[in-house]
């Protein structure tokens, strides 16, 4: 590998580093043990990513990356039936967040009072929200949602509908089967949003 790919590979590094700790540990750890899981010094994260708060933030752009959250759910939102437009977009999303529920679920908690945390959060959830209403303007098109909802209502109800909190009441709290759990979001979500189709002749 070239000198000049190596600053990235550093810090890629650093963030998988930060991942599997804050996924083992909490998202409370210190820059110091991120510097000593990634094998560097404290400095050299804080030369990367100038705060805890930079790392933070380029750590949850990194598992949208990682994971291909953004490619995988405008796939989903090219499906050109309604229907499985949606079921496709919540089994693509419910997958992302089986992947960063430990690490989500802890910068959920902390955003009280921890501001690094509560920026990297929301930074994401601005996002995903935008992204959401790429899918609920292509139902609206389409003629699919259901009478009384308007594009942007129904991408905040599903950006809440299915959160990692939501996840986590259901299967952690609740002891449901993640199976089940998707099952019943999905068909809740569909006959929620969704207009009712005309029986066949």
């Amino acid at each position: 590998m070239s000198s000049s790919r190596k600053p990235e590979r550093t810090r890629n590094e650093i963030l998988d580093a930060a991942w599997a700790l804050i996924s083992a540990k909490g998202a409370e750890v210190s820059m110091s043990e991120i510097a000593k899981a990634a094998g560097i010094t404290r400095q050299s994260v804080y030369l990367h990513f100038g705060s805890r708060g930079g790392l933070l933030m380029a750590l949850v752009k990194r598992a949208d990356v990682r994971f291909e959250i953004e490619e995988r759910l405008f796939a989903a939102f090219a499906e050109s039936d309604p229907r499985a437009r949606l079921a496709e977009s919540v089994a693509v999303w419910l997958d992302f967040v089986r992947k960063i529920y430990p690490v989500a679920m802890d910068l959920v908690r902390l955003r009280a009072t921890d501001a690094d945390a509560r920026v990297a959060w929301e930074d994401r959830m601005s996002d995903l929200r935008s992204w959401l209403l790429v899918l609920t303007r292509s139902l609206e098109r389409d003629g699919a949602l259901s009478p009384g909802w308007s594009a942007k209502e129904a991408a905040e109800y599903l950006w809440a509908a299915f959160s990692v909190q939501q996840w986590g009441l259901l299967t952690a709290d609740c002891g449901w089967e993640e199976r089940r759990a998707e099952e019943v979001l999905r068909n809740t979500l569909g006959k929620t949003l969704l207009r009712e189709q005309a029986p066949s002749a």
